[in-house]
């Protein structure tokens, strides 16, 4: 064994200072970016306002944007290697700190560019066949211990911890720098079960904050249990675990009693798969948590199910409860409250009052005093219509604002406008017997098709709204779209949502994707939060392949806005491939660019190192909507200065050889298991032998039947007939929420279910 001399063990240690005084220099502390030309975290700030003081771009010279760069995602091939042919979803939120940009890829990367050109300045390969969150990574502005950081979940169950200067992994957090989430305390039925971290985590002080992926379960007998959705602290030198809150409350604890008999133990579900926000003053976090599964019948959880669709407010160094807020009871619609609860000050009768502005699927907008969690504006419980399903104790009354008014439709109003859509969508309903539901919280239907509004894709979806502090507006997409619904009973004696129109199947026109219910299909409101009243609503969204004349119809979509100190609201989301910029004082669009792809992200706006403001948003397509899924593009937007020439295009360098193996943390291969069927109780494992008959023999058939039933039921594969296209969408939606295959893998199974379930006059190969 050898030693360096004590002279170069000097010099490396002064090396290594001077380097963490460089970073500490180029990257500043989060406060200092928010209030400077930067994005330092998802939503902006830690109470998701997305508001930037930035204001070179107006409404005046909007008009005048031109794309400045084009960084494009998806690696360019290594030496001898086949290119990847497979487009990928991505909702990422990219973040600036300084003279940096950092964007979570759905290559399998995380990259570092210049924000004013998009050129790469380090990348980071994630190990094996593993993919980071889809929305995006935390920014940590590092200590006197640990320099800045990067933090961001997979799709594999980790937590990792990477320097923002170098993209080197951090090796004393958790194991060589990643901690492993699939704990025994919240994998309960088995380590082989899904669980991811969607959303990035939320950081205060020296503690990172998860939720949890769960799954939304197969229904039927069991189909509700799995992992648990708790929310966890984890040092963020170390890795090591601080606090957990139980989403689910065990015996003793707040809540408990809201759950019938033992229907709380094992109970998956009931997680934050959106966004956290944090005060920092006052030291509370707010955790948005989802619906109980199964989320469609809840014969098997009687009472309320706390803290199901509810947000909570909890002391952010310990996890202790302090107040929490229930927006659906008993959730049997899958109305999760995943949008960021939105901090905000209200100004009434001379006082400011620090309030929290909580929206969700229901289209419904709470504004509560985010200290006590009483309701700033009265909530009063309404009745509501009982379920028809046996056993089924749905809630009899439910929480209403008497003031905002819904933001989104609530009851559905068939189609009547052009006619050859208006004779669809009647012989659609009449030939299948929907129920169209006139009320809200009008209960799914035993044994009949049955459409609320809004749907289970919202109202208002995880990305949620801005806050403009100067025009007391708090801005928000809606989507008006209905999902067919239909309870039956399983194999196992259990309920579950089954049909060939319902599972993921929207209430439209598949192949034209044209809503049934009137329009508009998306519309952007603003809500004056001092006084509750509606300020003004916009349509947000057109159908191209609609008559000239008649596209103006709004469109669904995924993500949301931001708002500006140069008074506009920008917003892609729509399935249009569109982005655009709205008056904020008006809602009057004044700016509209056709994009590659939908851009069903959140977009960022922030400055160069020579003060020029920029936009940019993701734009791939893909997703629940099913938008087509075209590009790879980060698109870079700022005002034209008259220079000439295109935008810089850049090209993701390829991975860097073995670079997945040297980063892979220790004892992470193998973590992740394929499920057994054997492990399943006896009923499952009867139904999901007699879903896998219903899937012909092929080449991927095996592959799709591990890889499909790991968070729902087989059947919701078999019932659909796509196109090619629909199909790779679906597989790579799939693999964004967590199914575990290699990209090989990925397109075997594409290959397989388009060949196996074509629409009416594709190729079948039986």
């Amino acid at each position: 064994m050898t030693r360096e001399p004590a002279g170069i063990d000097l010099l490396l240690r002064h090396l290594l200072l001077l380097l963490a005084l460089f970073a500490w220099v180029r990257f500043p502390s989060v406060a200092s970016q928010s209030a400077s030309g930067s994005w330092p975290m998802v939503n902006l700030d830690p109470g998701a306002g997305r508001y930037s003081p930035l204001n070179q771009i107006t409404p005046t010279n909007v008009g005048h944007l031109k794309v400045a760069w084009i960084y494009h995602m998806k690696p360019a091939p290594g030496a001898g290697s086949a290119p990847d042919n497979a487009w990928r979803i991505s909702e990422d939120q990219p973040l600036v700190v300084g003279n940096t940009m950092f964007v979570v890829t759905p290559y399998s990367r995380v990259v570092a560019l210049d924000p004013a050109t998009g050129r790469e300045k380090w990348v980071f390969a994630i190990p094996g066949s593993d993919q980071a969150s889809l929305r995006g990574a935390a920014y940590w502005p590092g200590d006197t211990s640990t320099g800045p950081a990067l933090l961001f979940g997979t799709n594999h169950g980790f937590l990792f911890s990477i320097s923002a200067a170098t993209g080197r992994i951090n090796a004393a957090f958790g194991n060589n720098g990643a901690v492993n989430l699939r704990t025994p305390e919240v994998m309960s039925t088995g380590t082989d079960k899904l669980y991811i971290l969607p959303s990035p985590p939320v950081i205060y002080k020296n503690l990172v904050i998860t939720g949890a992926g769960t799954g939304e379960g197969r229904g039927g007998t069991g189909g509700g249990l799995g992992p648990a959705g708790d929310t966890r602290a984890w040092d963020i030198h170390s890795g090591k675990l601080v606090w957990t809150f139980h989403s689910v409350p065990r015996p003793g604890e707040t809540g408990h009693d809201t759950w019938g008999g033992d229907s709380w133990e094992r109970r998956s579900g009931v997680n934050v798969w959106g966004y956290m926000t944090v005060d920092e003053e006052r030291g509370i976090v707010y955790m948005p948590f989802g619906a109980p599964n199964f989320d469609r019948v809840g014969t098997d959880r009687p009472g309320d199910n706390l803290f199901g669709t509810s947000v909570v407010a909890a002391e952010a160094a310990t996890g202790k409860l302090l107040w929490y807020f229930q927006a659906v009871h008993h959730d049997i619609w899958d109305y999760d409250t995943e949008a960021p609860p939105t901090l905000v000050d209200l100004h009434r009768d001379g006082k400011t009052i620090p309030a929290v502005v909580i929206v969700n699927k229901t289209g419904l907008m709470f504004v509560l005093d985010r200290v006590t969690g009483k309701p700033l504006f009265p909530v009063v419980e309404k009745p509501v219509p009982p379920s028809d399903v046996p056993g089924e104790h749905a809630s009899p009354t439910q929480p209403f604002p008497v003031t905002p008014e819904p933001l989104a439709q609530t009851s559905v109003q068939l189609y009547k406008d052009l006619p050859e859509h208006a004779a669809w969508c009647k012989a659609y309903v009449d030939d299948n017997h929907m129920l169209l539901a006139q009320e809200p919280y009008t209960p799914p239907a035993f044994n009949r098709y049955s459409v609320n509004l809004p749907g289970t894709h919202g109202g208002v979806n995880y990305a949620g709204g801005a806050f403009d502090p100067t025009l007391g507006l708090f801005v928000v997409n809606v989507n008006n779209l209905g999902q067919p619904m239909r309870i039956v009973r399983d194999e196992t004696g259990g309920y579950t949502n089954s049909g060939p129109f319902a599972g993921t199947v929207r209430f439209w026109n598949a192949e034209k994707h044209l809503p049934c219910n009137e329009p508009p299909w998306g519309e952007l409101v603003a809500i004056d939060v001092n006084s509750g009243k509606i300020a003004w609503r916009s349509v947000l969204g057109v159908t191209d392949n609609l008559p000239e004349g008649k596209q103006h119809t709004g469109r669904p979509g995924l993500g949301g806005p931001i708002v500006t100190g140069g008074g506009l609201t920008f917003i892609g989301a729509t399935d249009d491939a569109r982005f655009r910029a709205f008056d904020t004082r008006t809602g009057l669009e004044v700016w509209t660019f056709h994009l590659p792809a939908s851009a069903e992200a959140i977009p960022i706006t922030y400055t160069d190192e020579h003060g020029k403001q920029y936009i940019a948003i993701v734009s791939t397509g893909g997703g629940l909507l099913r938008a087509p899924l075209l590009s790879d593009e980060l698109i870079a937007f700022t005002v034209d200065d008259g220079a000439g020439g295109g935008p810089n295009v850049v090209q993701a360098s390829p991975n860097p050889a073995g670079s997945q193996l040297l980063a892979s943390p220790r004892g992470l291969a193998g973590t992740i298991q394929n499920q057994n069927p054997h492990d399943l109780d006896p009923k499952e494992r009867a139904k999901l032998s007699r879903d896998a008959a219903l899937l012909p023999p092929g080449p991927g058939r095996d592959i799709t039947i591990r890889a499909c039933s790991t968070c729902h039921g087989l059947d919701v594969v078999t019932n659909q007939r796509l196109s090619p296209q629909e199909w790779t969408n679906v597989v790579q939606t799939m693999s964004a929420k967590g199914t575990v295959a290699t990209p090989a893998e990925l397109n075997t199974i594409q290959s397989y279910l388009a060949n196996t379930f074509p629409r009416a006059g594709g190729p079948h190969k039986m």
